[in-house]
């Protein structure tokens, strides 16, 4: 198995830039806090725009 994208949900804004670049692969949870809702959805350079991205460097790989 490779690795999958995961969101530190203590560290999230909710700003949701996360969301608007690979929305399917995250979208906004309960408390606006963004979740991971398909780990494969997307390919690999669009997950990492979406950390790129993120201002709060939440979004990491799990191996």
């Amino acid at each position: 198995m490779g690795r999958s994208v995961a969101i530190d949900v203590d560290a999230c804004i909710g700003c949701e830039a996360c969301v608007e670049e690979a929305p399917e692969v995250f979208a906004m949870g309960p408390g606006d806090i963004a979740q991971v809702i398909n780990p494969e959805g997307g390919d690999e350079e669009r997950i990492e725009s979406a950390m790129d991205l993120c201002p709060a460097n939440c979004i990491y790989w799990e191996e």
